[in-house]
């Protein structure tokens, strides 16, 4: 079998994955002598750019060095979320007892069947991302190997030049590791190699609290690892409000997730098949031995070897490339889109930017990054989803701001199902029902968050939501909830006065 390094162990599934996203036997084409466009990098703003130029009828070239598909197929978001349902599934069926549910105790996890679904989903999925659809289907020129601007509208990639009227700059970023003595002597894990493994760690330390570290700590502590997080800060989850991450929090106390904060780690040192990670706790020295480090601490832009000075590409080490509203860098010939260069990391902020590329890029467009409302969600259990402003970001623009929060536990699903840790908050422009940003945090908010993204993109008011019918019984309903909630504090004493006038005028 052909071996890529970032697509282990060999197995089936994986061999059937790098054929597609990156074959051996690929022959790069012969380069058209220009193109409308050039893609560097194929992940998700690359794939969308290229495929969506290419239907509109531009002669496009992708390039990519590494695998199509990028980190969110294969070594991100599908592995991530592969990983997580297998562990919701074994914690649910734990703590079934109370749902009339016998044989719950004692279940374990077959990690080595656990990873062969894993790749068996990310491989289906890779169809739509492979080089010979976009190749055969769409008619993109798909070029494997690393490309490097040879000049301010010329791409080098092998020994062939790419000669382009416009470029699109979508490399994306990767995990970066921080700089612990010993760290990397000892060995350590990141979203680039955590779903290779083979045997589930015993024991498993996380170094940071964000959205990764707690997503895969949660993942791998319901199937088994006895986990601990090292986090530099005083929380989980510093970006959420503090009392949603402070049910995510607890909810991993319970769970027996080791929470370490305000730690600052010394060095770790690699003794046998143990790491000892040393690290300070209010100023005291502690350590802590266990079998893998997964590092779950920034994103670093993949702006190496690409020759962006040739190009008049500005850039920086640590933001990445830098561009305009419009996504257009310091060269107009030349664009970015997704994690290279934007402060939002995710997928469909990528494939957003990438329609404001084609717009823009080819057909003279205005569209603007900065109209783009951009909702997230953190895939622990329970999620946490937001979109728009919080509230102390709406009050730092200038809004008076009318905060509502109704429990989850008000909806008569989230008593049915046992799942009543959590809320929806809304912000709403103080005097108005206009809605400057909302966080849900639910079993599955992410599926829910939805519909206030909807309301924000498209200034559809609170009240508008009110008078949306929902279906019952849904944890969703809890929209409609704050709604009730928003009319309610419209009844002022003096309103509730005259109409209690009108009524009694009424039964006369």
């Amino acid at each position: 079998m052909d071996h890529h390094p970032l697509i282990l162990p060999s197995t089936e599934s994986n061999q059937a994955l790098i054929d597609n996203v990156h074959p051996r036997d690929w022959i790069n084409p012969q380069a058209a002598p220009c193109y409308n466009l050039v893609v560097i990098g194929g992940g998700p703003a690359g794939l969308v750019t290229a495929a969506g130029a290419a239907g509109l009828g531009a002669k496009v070239a992708l390039v990519e060095r590494s695998l199509l598909g990028g980190d969110c197929l294969n070594l991100g978001c599908v592995p991530s979320k592969c990983l997580i349902r297998s562990g919701r599934a074994l914690h649910n069926a734990r703590q079934s007892n109370p749902l009339g549910v016998l044989g719950t105790t004692g279940l374990q996890a077959d990690f080595s069947e656990v990873m062969a679904r894993l790749q068996k989903v990310r491989t289906g999925l890779s169809d739509h991302d492979s080089a010979r659809r976009f190749s055969e289907e769409l008619g993109v020129d798909v070029f494997l190997g690393q490309g490097r601007f040879a000049g301010p509208d010329r791409l080098l990639v092998g020994e062939q030049i790419l000669t382009f009227k416009k470029a699109a700059i979508c490399t994306g970023a990767r995990a970066a590791a921080p700089p612990i003595p010993g760290l990397e002597e000892a060995g350590f894990l990141t979203n680039e190699t955590v779903f290779a493994l083979s045997e589930l760690p015993p024991r498993l330390a996380v170094f940071g609290a964000g959205p990764i570290g707690c997503e895969l700590a949660q993942a791998f502590a319901r199937l088994g690892s006895e986990v601990t997080i090292l986090e530099y800060g005083p929380r989980l989850l510093p970006r959420e409000d503090q009392d949603a991450a402070a049910i995510v929090q607890e909810t991993f106390a319970a769970e027996g997730i080791q929470l370490r904060f305000n730690v600052r780690t010394q060095q770790v040192e690699r003794q046998g098949t143990e790491r000892i990670i040393t690290y300070e706790d209010n100023g005291h020295s502690s350590q802590l031995a266990v079998d893998q480090i997964l590092v779950g601490i920034g994103r670093a832009p993949n702006i190496e070897d690409l020759g962006l000075e040739t190009a008049d590409v500005d850039f920086h080490p640590k933001a990445g490339v830098k561009v305009n509203d419009r996504l257009q860098t310091s060269n107009p010939r030349i664009f970015a889109a997704g994690d290279v260069c934007s402060l939002y990391k995710f997928t469909h902020t990528a494939d957003a930017q990438a329609r404001i590329i084609i717009a823009n890029a080819l057909f003279m467009g205005r569209q603007r990054n900065s109209r783009l409302v951009i909702p997230w969600a953190t895939y622990t259990s329970p999620e946490i989803a937001h979109v728009g402003m919080y509230e102390k970001e709406a009050r730092d623009r200038g809004y008076q701001v009318n905060t509502l929060t109704v429990p989850l536990g008000d909806t008569d699903r989230a008593q049915i199902d046992g799942e009543t840790e959590g809320f929806a908050r809304v912000h709403l422009k103080k005097g108005s029902d206009k809605i400057l940003g909302a966080t849900i945090v639910a079993q599955h908010a992410g599926e829910m968050i939805g519909e206030m993204a909807l309301a924000v993109t498209n200034g559809i008011g609170l009240a508008a939501i009110g008078r949306t019918l929902h279906p019952y019984p849904t944890q969703a309903e809890i929209m409609k909830k704050l709604a009730d909630a928003y009319n309610r504090s419209r009844l002022t004493p003096r309103l509730q006065k005259l109409l209690g006038l009108w009524l009694r005028w009424q039964r006369r």
